[in-house]
């Protein structure tokens, strides 16, 4: 016989795909199967029918497509036979599923089986149904299902629950349907009937709030008293795993009733006594009862509040800590962080247990014990666990110090109770892990510095001794040369000597030495050595006896290849050499650094401005405080709300309708950027001058593209911070009107009301080789924020427009309602016209301008034509 023909056994065609040594010989022999397959099925083969649709879920397994299989297995599900209808239903199983439309085929061919007096072909029929039920067969083939429900076989019975539940995930609607017959379930002996039952419950529960509350009267107590017979039960072969009897039915009753007795009191009651016998009596020395233990624990966590039995369930939790598998330790961190939310005192009994795991080879336990840490941390217990955690940094894998160094920074920045133990904290971590400290911690550690006067001299030591022994750590080097260069004269004179300090002895020689060797040592990067370099200059000043020597040190950088320390070091020289009388004020103490103003630009709630000012804030009129220097977008009096209503229309026409943000970028202390997109725009419009008129109307688009050619850098705007802060008062009608021009037509004009409401020209609004659309305007006596828009569309073309259709959108300060169109079919050539009724409401009258998007759908010659536009050019006090 031909190994290839439809004749071939499904164990021949697995053997010869067994014994293919490359991919290209498997191809080959797959497609002469397949190629025989097809010729058998056009030939119409009864006989082997099963063997080839056998064949080809062997092949669909493999990867290889096999649609052409489909109808086969209709064909045999309509057969007479078992054996060829478990053929059938498998391949229907393996080669269709929900979204295939040949589908629909085969729901007759079910609700038949569906019927059928057979019991094996019914649950056939239930387990295709169950697998690949689509939302209509579901509708169909429902009523079939819950009958099914009730059938004397506990087989069917447990099949047909598992087809409920695919039925009711598809049509939720049909849940109410299956309520009663899902509650008669819980009442089975049959351990699989009950554990399906159990599980449709727990999804009806899910789906429908009408269900919930009928289980939670009328299940609840029977739900109860099965699982105290299971928990109970004497040993039972069938059943018993590791000595517990059937713990996923176990499982199953604690999910359940966790649903019933989340949110609600007399039903968490209910379960109280279960719950606890539960978690005393299970056994914890076999994974079966460790995963009923963690199903009880979360299920007490979840329903209402039971004190006792929480501080039993954290218990459990905690011996899981001291569990040697490392999968149960894992989850039970994962439950305490849950329990966090709860009882955090019960928790805190387990801190010693947590605090080893933070220890644990394993790194999943190691980041989660870690997370758990944080969130134990309070006032009350922050210097014992950080001490914890800064010895066990020193011991630990390079790949966790990134993650334990970030939490150990983050808690001392939040919960130090005084400065000098911050700083003492900070130090540790430095000396121990200073690689992976972020830029933002040791920039935040500089600022609490500066604010400490009392610690300079105590914390310039420290850094000093530190540095000595750790110098392979680039943030503790940059720190302890910022300190150094602003607090040498301290160091060398020991000032502000402190009990608790060890006596040192440093000369300004030493100093200097400290930040020689930042500068020269080969693994210091550029931003290190300029601040050593800077850290010089200031030594200089404060150290005149060697000042010869630094400049030596700086001279040597002169011709530096990197370009930056190139030019400092010039400059320095420069300084050193030519401006002898005003290096001493150059190089001053720095001010000391607003903390309130730097934590705020961390968390990203204030601006960066372009200059800082001390001076008075002048109050607006919604009680806001702003600074009397502000950003460049303020000079505009774009953000302030004591402008006139032209100010803020340009602005805020571009950020609703492009989404360009005009605020100004924030910008970390001391450095500075380029300014964003949105603020070039309006820089540049300050050097537009005023626009002629015949530009009113110009698109967005088109003062974007005029902004590109001249960028004005940040630096160059320095001047501007001069200037005095813009006030009503000062704002002449001469000056808003230029604002207007600049503006391009995006603020509105005085305005003008006369008592019947204004006249309005027309507006060709939109119009394109095949349409125009023109508005007209009015408004209601009285009511100046509704803008009245008929607008109107003639035909230009020689064809006529079907299934016409106008659509606009707006931004969020304009309400628009449109009316039905006066017709769907527009003449061509304009032999006849569409009106349509728009009402526009602008919440800013006066201060923005209205703007619309459109969108035109129509059919010509049966084809679907879309036009899209924007206007921009509405008359300005509309």
């Amino acid at each position: 016989m031909n190994p290839f023909s439809s004749g071939t056994r499904l164990r021949d065609m697995i053997r010869a795909i067994r014994a293919c040594k490359t991919a290209a010989e498997e191809r080959a022999v797959v497609r002469k199967e397949c190629a025989a397959i097809r010729a058998a099925i056009n030939e119409n083969d009864q006989d082997y029918r099963h063997r080839n649709l056998a064949k080809l879920m062997f092949i669909q397994m493999l990867g290889y497509p096999t649609h052409f299989g489909q109808m086969e297995c209709l064909k045999l599900i309509a057969s007479s036979g078992f054996p060829e209808k478990r053929i059938g239903y498998l391949g229907l199983m393996l080669l269709l599923d929900e979204r295939q439309e040949v589908l629909m085929l085969v729901t007759n061919s079910l609700k038949q089986d569906l019927n059928h007096s057979n019991q094996y072909i019914v649950g056939l029929a239930l387990c295709a149904l169950g697998n690949i039920c689509s939302a209509e067969m579901a509708r169909d083939l429902a009523p079939e299902v819950e009958r099914l429900l009730q059938f004397r076989d506990p087989n069917i019975r447990k099949k047909a629950a598992l087809c409920s539940i695919r039925i009711i995930k598809k049509v939720p609607d049909l849940a109410e349907n299956f309520i009663n017959p899902a509650a008669s379930l819980l009442k089975e002996k049959h351990h699989g009937v009950l554990i399906t039952g159990v599980q449709l419950c727990t999804d009806l529960c899910k789906v429908s709030s009408e269900a919930l509350e009928y289980f939670r009267k009328k299940c609840t107590d029977g739900l109860v008293k099965t699982l105290r017979d299971i928990a109970n039960s004497p040993y039972a072969p069938e059943y018993d795993i590791a000595g517990i009897t059937d713990p996923f039915l176990h499982i199953r009753l604690l999910k359940l009733l966790r649903i019933l007795g989340q949110g609600d009191a007399d039903a968490s009651d209910c379960m109280n006594d279960i719950l606890a016998q539960v978690a005393t009596k299970t056994e914890s020395n076999k994974n079966a009862g460790n995963a009923i233990l963690y199903e009880c624990v979360e299920t007490i966590m979840s329903i209402e509040d039971n004190g006792g039995l929480r501080v039993l369930a954290i218990n459990i939790l905690g011996r899981f800590l001291s569990n040697r598998d490392n999968n149960i330790r894992y989850v039970a961190l994962n439950m305490l962080m849950k329990a966090m939310m709860v009882d955090a005192q019960a928790v805190q009994r387990h801190r010693a247990t947590i605090l080893e795991c933070v220890k644990d080879s394993d790194a999943s336990i190691q980041k989660r014990a870690l997370e758990l840490v944080y969130l134990l941390v309070n006032e009350n217990n922050v210097k014992p666990l950080t001490k914890e955690l800064i010895e066990y940094l020193e011991v630990s894998d390079q790949e966790f110090k990134g993650d334990l160094t970030a939490k150990i920074c983050s808690l001392v920045e939040k919960f130090s109770p005084e400065k000098i133990w911050y700083i003492d904290q900070m130090l540790k971590v430095l000396s121990e892990a200073g690689n992976f400290v972020k830029d933002e911690v040791w920039h935040a550690l500089i600022v609490v510095i500066s604010n400490a006067t009392d610690l300079h001299g105590y914390t310039v030591r420290a850094l000093y001794r530190a540095v000595q022994t750790s110098t392979e750590q680039e943030t503790l080097v940059r720190v302890a040369v910022w300190c150094i260069g602003e607090y040498g004269d301290m160091l060398v004179n020991d000032v502000g000597m402190l009990d608790i300090e060890d006596p040192i002895t440093v000369t300004e020689s030493d100093a200097v030495d400290a930040t020689e060797v930042a500068i020269k040592r080969h693994s210091s990067d550029l931003t290190t050595k300029a601040m050593a370099l800077i850290a010089l200059l200031k030594l200089s000043s404060r150290f005149p006896s060697c000042s010869e020597r630094i400049r030596d040190i700086i001279v040597q950088n002169k011709g530096n290849l990197v370009l930056e320390l190139q030019q400092r070091s010039i400059e320095f020289n420069c300084i050193l050499q030519k401006h002898q009388n005003i290096r001493s004020a150059l190089v001053e103490r720095m001010p000391v650094l607003d903390e309130a103003t730097f934590s705020g630009r961390r968390a990203g709630s204030l601006p960066a401005a372009v200059s800082t000012s001390t001076g008075a804030p002048r109050n607006l009129p919604n009680g806001i405080a702003k600074p009397a220097a502000a950003p460049i977008a303020d000079l505009l009096d774009l953000s302030s709300d004591d402008v006139p209503a032209p100010s803020s229309s340009g602005g805020d026409f571009l950020q609703d309708l492009l989404g360009v943000d005009l605020s100004p970028a924030s910008a970390p202390s001391g450095t500075s950027q380029p300014p964003k997109a949105g603020t070039d725009v309006l820089l540049d419009l300050l050097s537009l001058g005023t626009l002629p008129p015949a530009q009113s109307s110009s698109s967005t688009s088109d003062i974007l593209s005029s902004s590109q050619d001249n960028k004005a850098p940040l630096a160059n705007l320095n001047g501007l911070s001069s200037l005095p802060s813009l006030s009503p008062n000062a704002t002449s009608p001469a000056s808003a009107a230029s604002m207007m021009d600049l503006l391009d037509g995006f603020g509105p004009s005085p305005q003008n009301h006369e008592e019947n409401g204004p006249a309005y020209p027309s507006l060709v609004a939109y119009e394109s080789s095949s349409l125009r659309m023109t508005f007209n305007f009015s408004k209601q006596p009285g009511n100046p924020q509704t803008t009245l828009i008929q607008a109107t569309f003639t035909n230009l073309s020689p064809n006529v427009y079907n299934d016409f259709l106008f659509q606009a959108a707006v931004p969020k300060f304009l309400q628009l309602h449109l009316d039905p169109a006066s017709s769907n079919t527009l003449p061509a050539s304009g032999n006849g016209s569409i009106t349509q009724n728009l009402k526009v409401t602008n919440s800013q009258h006066g201060k923005k301008s209205l703007v619309m998007r459109i969108r035109i759908a129509y059919k010509m010659k049966n084809k679907e034509v879309l036009e899209e536009g924007q206007i921009s050019n509405f008359p300005r006090d509309l």
